[in-house]
């Protein structure tokens, strides 16, 4: 008898901190379990399956009081029902109802049990039909809650989590509890409390024990912090299908100017992925073939659409990504010495934007339809340090001055190392980073910033084009999001429609542009005014070069120390062989140009002996 009182004191305590009683044996000297306990545990068990039949019974026995006491009320009773069935039909997604089919069951539920609870309280619930009508409809009712995949999820859930306790003593999180739990569109959702020592990078470590522990598939669990940001706190996301599975097609532009955020594509939880682009130097970084391309189409989709943004572009490789967008694209350089002009021209831009501001007294250009912000994406930033090595000090001035004058760097690489990004401050200065699949781990950290891959942001794990996660203002969680899929006729469609619409740089900003390119022309002309000019027998005659000419003394500046093929130099000026052979020798008899190889040439740099 005391052993039976000390397990019954002890199940009283547990109940009141919260815990799981233990279950009641019998230990020889004590009593068993009576059936009502064991009924009442299965029925607590099963307590979502035995839902219809519980509200049943709590239907007739509001009938039976309604009926004895107040039978005049039948009325009220079934306009309330009908009251109660339209707001669930229109408000249901306020109230965990988050599907039409959802809604307009619960309303129909609701409402065909308030039209049998009006008949049942003005003529009892015992008087037929009432009775057979009433198991008739539940029957009915019943069906679409015992097949429904959301609840029986939640069921599964409820035992899932049941178990916890086991499965975090096994992976070594011993102590850490369930908090809360909600089952969602794609699986479920839990937030734990962590046991005393216990962070949340300790249970980011443990995500392959937690997946075989919970029997989930491979890489179906997220681990994210808290809104609240405490440290023995975290929240744990189960996949049980994944959501980004297939392509998403892009529904058209999300913006209508660039100062708002762009959706680029839904995170897992459908909350659409928005990222603010103005005055924000941003980096696309992931490996060949994991997405880069799609997710630049995906911004210049919305950024044509835009009234208030110019863009440029530079596309070495042959403008193959951004042609397609040349028609909405202000200028695109396809080519190292277009690449620099283009650059150089940003610069004058910028320059003249800060000498205005600085005039009139203000910090920041308001962007406008009238003062657009000039965008700058460069496809493929590494082949432009390595092409164009002059221009990596124009991309620096703009990655450090750039923002306030809203004259902003959009880069897509691979991998951007210092290396790849020029040695200079363009990589420090990229606050927007969006990562797509990356080869190895470490690449993580190169993309997104030091310490991101212990902080559970696995792009490596990424497996499938198109999904990435983003670090930027804003968006400080590792959440997987989806770019969204623009085919080649989207493409096409989507230039054509705002080719006509696109605004151009207002008055100050063009002024510095042609302003820059009278003072090139200025060194063109005359050789002695800067070692950059093109040398040759039409400087000496006082000859104006043409614009082929200048197209070769830039390709010949930009060429890296390998040299440029002369195959290369006829496409980017036009020229034809003989002509290209015929200035190179009038450069090298000035002693400005070196031949490096066998059909490789290149300007010789000052303070280089002449060969």
């Amino acid at each position: 008898m005391t052993n039976y009182r000390q397990i019954r004191r002890q199940a009283r305590l547990a109940r009141r901190s919260g815990l799981q009683p233990m279950m009641v044996v019998n230990t020889g000297d004590g009593f068993p379990e009576t059936v009502g306990v064991v009924l009442l545990r299965g029925a607590w068990r099963y307590r979502s399956e035995l839902a219809p039949v519980g509200a049943a019974a709590v239907l007739v026995a509001a009938a039976w009081w309604l009926h004895r006491t107040r039978p005049q009320w039948w009325f009220a009773v079934a306009v309330l029902a009908g009251v109660a069935a339209w707001a669930v039909a229109l408000f249901g997604a306020r109230w965990r109802l988050p599907t039409l089919a959802e809604r307009v069951y619960a309303a129909i539920t609701i409402y065909a049990g308030g039209i049998w609870l009006s008949a049942a309280t003005a003529i009892g619930p015992f008087l037929r039909p009432l009775p057979q009508a009433g198991v008739i409809a539940a029957l009915i009712l019943s069906v679409p809650w015992w097949a429904h995949r959301r609840r029986r999820a939640k069921v599964r859930l409820e035992r899932k989590l049941a178990a916890w306790p086991d499965i975090a003593k096994a992976i070594g999180l011993a102590g850490a509890e369930v908090m809360s739990a909600t089952v969602d569109v794609w699986g479920w959702r839990a937030r734990f409390r962590l046991a005393r020592g216990q962070t949340i990078r300790d249970v980011t470590a443990k995500i392959p024990a937690i997946e075989s522990g919970l029997g989930t598939f491979r890489n179906a669990v997220r681990v994210y912090p808290t809104p609240d940001d405490l440290a023995n706190r975290c929240e744990i996301r189960v996949l049980e299908m994944d959501p980004h599975a297939g392509a998403i097609a892009w529904p058209g532009p999300s913006v209508a100017s660039v100062t708002q955020p762009v959706d680029l594509g839904p995170f897992e939880d459908a909350a659409p992925c928005r990222v603010l682009f103005a005055r924000m130097h941003g980096v696309f970084g992931g490996t060949t073939g994991s997405g880069k391309s799609g997710g630049l189409n995906v911004l210049m989709g919305n950024l044509a659409a835009c009234r208030d943004v110019v863009i440029w572009g530079i596309d070495l490789k042959k403008g193959m990504e951004l042609g397609p967008w040349a028609s909405c694209i202000d200028r695109l350089a396809t080519t190292p010495g277009q690449a620099i002009v283009l650059l150089r021209d940003a610069v004058a831009v910028l320059e003249a934007r800060a000498a205005l501001l600085a005039s009139a007294g203000k910090r920041t250009w308001q962007i406008s339809p009238a003062w657009p912000a000039l965008i700058i994406i460069i496809d493929e930033y590494a082949e432009l340090a390595d092409e164009a090595p002059g221009a990596m000090s124009d991309t620096d001035s703009i990655a450090r001055l750039g923002r306030a004058v809203a004259v902003t760097l959009i880069a897509a690489t691979q991998r951007p190392t210092q290396k790849a990004m020029g040695q200079g401050a363009v990589r420090s200065q990229m606050d927007l980073r969006i990562c797509f699949r990356v080869r190895e781990p470490r690449d993580v950290d190169l993309v997104l910033g030091q310490g991101m891959l212990r902080a559970g942001w696995d792009a490596h794990n990424l497996n499938a084009p198109g999904k990435f996660l983003v670090s930027a203002p804003g968006h400080d969680r590792p959440k997987r999001a989806r770019a969204y899929l623009l085919t080649d006729q989207a493409v096409t469609e989507t230039a054509a429609r705002y080719a006509s619409r696109r605004p151009e740089l207002d008055a100050p900003s063009r002024r510095a542009i042609l302003d820059a390119a009278s003072t090139r022309r200025g060194h063109d002309e005359n050789p002695a005014a800067s070692e950059s000019g093109p040398p040759g027998a039409e400087q000496e005659s006082g000859r104006q070069p043409t614009m082929a000419e200048q197209k070769l003394w830039a390709a010949l500046c930009a060429a890296p120390d390998e040299g440029i093929a002369v195959g290369d130099l006829m496409r980017i000026t036009g020229m034809t062989r003989p002509t290209i052979y015929r200035h190179l020798r009038e450069y090298v008899r000035a002693g400005r140009v070196m031949q490096v190889s066998r059909g490789l040439w290149r300007a010789r740099t000052t303070g280089e002996p002449s060969p």
